[in-house]
């Protein structure tokens, strides 16, 4: 069907300023944000108000925020004054909360830091000797224990550090039951937050994991107006639920291996008007075998198979292209240079976002070979065990991929590109698709890149795959080398992958981003019951 050139160049134009407009509100400033957008907690029990430190003259009846939350009973609210808590409430965790339905809120967010450091002059001290490793265990900041209704906002968490083995080291975590492979943890809500870290050692493997993360939740929960950077592992993470019903909003994550990391999470799950820059990857949506099961990442509508509602969507997304993060441990092979990765996940749609400035693809598309041993009962749900890739796929895979998952269904629509694809290797460009034949594809429609012909790989996505329902049948030679040209982005030059193009950055030093002094809650007192600091 032939479009009429002047009904073109008019989609054309809706369709920029509609993402144009989105994206720049992502990266506004989120001053005047609303801070309970989440209509779960729009209407709170009074409950009792429990303050910690000092605030405008008037002494709190506590001196550490632990101290509070012990004493907390559901509904209560808990009130934190400016200052640096070095907390070590539990064995791995600065704050951990155990009692459902209680408020923590800082007065100020810039102003209340939760600091993983050892005490001393400051916050968030970048230096070695004040890093405190809990004996090797790492720790967590402040962490929700499979406990529903909880709320965190207005604050500030830094430097909490993982273990020699990988464990802990998530800043800020609602958990359900982290690698259960079972649903714990209800509604929550988290608004004007800051997760970050100053201390990366090459030499050591205890580095911050994760800044804001959510795991084994069934929802209602949202995470709003938050700022995340300097992780090993990812910014904001949300994974091992199926049906997660979570919004992220607003939120900018920077300086990370990833920007988002959600593995194994789909259904009613909305990534939207939010930011993603300088990380190795911005937002990477994964499937993985062993780890928070269960398998796959699906986006598809519990209640309509047929529909996608995991959705990414009015984000801007730009100059994820950086080697030099603390990246660590399997997020470290994210491909470098990738603006939003779908990587063995399916069903999702990628919607109104603004991609640009990414070294190698503005989006990425990816079958996943998993070659992790079984551990977890329920591994290799949704794929193939014991895959045998067929010729010329198994010079890529070798000749037994123990569980493999296809990567289909996923809904590419306008978007608008620019600038994608200048590392200038064989596949780079705005959008790649690398998957081997399968009844099902992923599909492209309507994107556009702002200085000329959009640039896929395979050539002319949008033109031979364009719905979602056709199977998905590409050239093997031409296919092999994109999906080489990942490996190579992924795994770097030892890999035996790379064709001889120009290449990928690696890893110099790490590089670390100071903390921001970002908005903070217009009004902490908004919603809380009388007490003599919000008088």
């Amino acid at each position: 069907m032939r479009v009429h050139s002047k009904a073109l160049k008019s989609m054309r134009r809706s369709v920029v300023r509609h993402v144009i407009v989105a994206s720049a509100m992502a990266g506004a400033s989120m001053a005047a944000a609303p801070a309970n957008a989440d209509n779960a907690f729009a209407a709170r029990p009074a409950g009792r108000v429990l303050q910690v430190g000092t605030y405008h003259g008037h002494h709190g009846a506590y001196a550490t925020i632990q101290a509070a939350v012990d004493a907390a009973r559901p509904g209560d609210w808990i009130l934190v004054a400016p200052g640096v808590y070095h907390e070590q409430g539990g064995p791995t965790a600065g704050v951990h909360v155990t009692t459902p339905g209680i408020h923590l809120r800082g007065m100020d967010r810039n102003g209340v830091v939760v600091d993983g450091t050892l005490p001393g002059p400051g916050s968030c001290s970048a230096d070695k000797a004040r890093q405190n490793f809990n004996g090797g265990n790492g720790r967590n900041g402040i962490e929700v224990d499979k406990v529903d209704g909880v709320t965190i906002e207005n604050l500030t968490a830094c430097n909490f550090l993982g273990g020699n083995g990988g464990g802990n080291g998530n800043q800020i975590w609602w958990n359900g039951g982290d690698g259960s492979g079972a649903i714990g943890l209800g509604s929550f809500h988290g608004a004007f937050l800051t997760a970050s870290s100053t201390f990366a050692d090459d030499t050591l493997p205890n580095r911050a994991q994760y800044g804001i993360f959510v795991s084994n939740s069934r929802g209602l929960g949202a995470i709003e107006d938050a700022y995340a950077a300097n992780m090993s592992d990812s910014a904001f993470y949300v994974g091992a639920c199926p049906d997660c019903n979570t919004a992220l909003r607003r939120v900018h994550a920077q300086n990370s291996a990833q920007g988002y990391s959600g593995t194994n999470a789909g259904g009613h799950l909305i990534l939207e008007h939010s930011e993603w820059d300088h990380n190795q990857a911005g937002i990477v949506a994964s499937t993985l075998a062993n780890d928070d099961p269960p398998s796959p990442q699906d986006g598809a509508c519990p209640d309509a198979p047929g529909k996608s509602c995991t959705l990414i969507q009015y984000n801007n997304v730009h100059d994820n292209n950086n080697p030099n993060t603390p990246a660590a441990g399997l997020a470290a092979s994210v491909p470098v240079g990738t603006g939003i990765e779908i990587t063995g996940g399916r069903n999702d749609t990628i919607q109104f976002n603004l991609i640009s400035n990414n070294g190698g693809w503005g989006v990425l598309l990816n079958d996943y070979p998993d070659y992790d041993p079984p551990i977890v009962p329920a591994w290799c749900t949704g794929g193939l065990q014991n895959f045998a890739p067929p010729a010329p796929y198994d010079q890529v895979y070798g000749p037994l991929v123990p569980c493999y998952f296809h990567a289909f269904g996923t809904r590419v629509e306008n978007n608008v590109f620019l600038a994608n694809g200048g590392f200038g290797n064989v596949s780079n460009g705005d959008i790649g698709n690398a998957a081997i034949d399968n009844p099902s594809g992923n599909c492209f429609a309507h994107n556009l890149d702002l200085k000329g012909k959009l640039t896929t790989a395979p050539a002319d996505l949008q033109t031979v795959a364009a719905t979602c329902s056709t199977p998905w049948a590409p050239d093997p030679q031409v296919e092999s080398a994109i999906l080489l040209d990942v490996t190579c982005a992924s795994l770097g030059p030892n890999s035996g992958a790379c064709l001889g193009g120009p290449g990928y950055p690696q890893r110099t030093a790490i590089s670390l981003m100071p903390i921001p002094h970002e908005p903070t809650m217009p009004n902490p007192c908004a919603g809380v019951p009388d007490n003599n600091w919000c008088r």
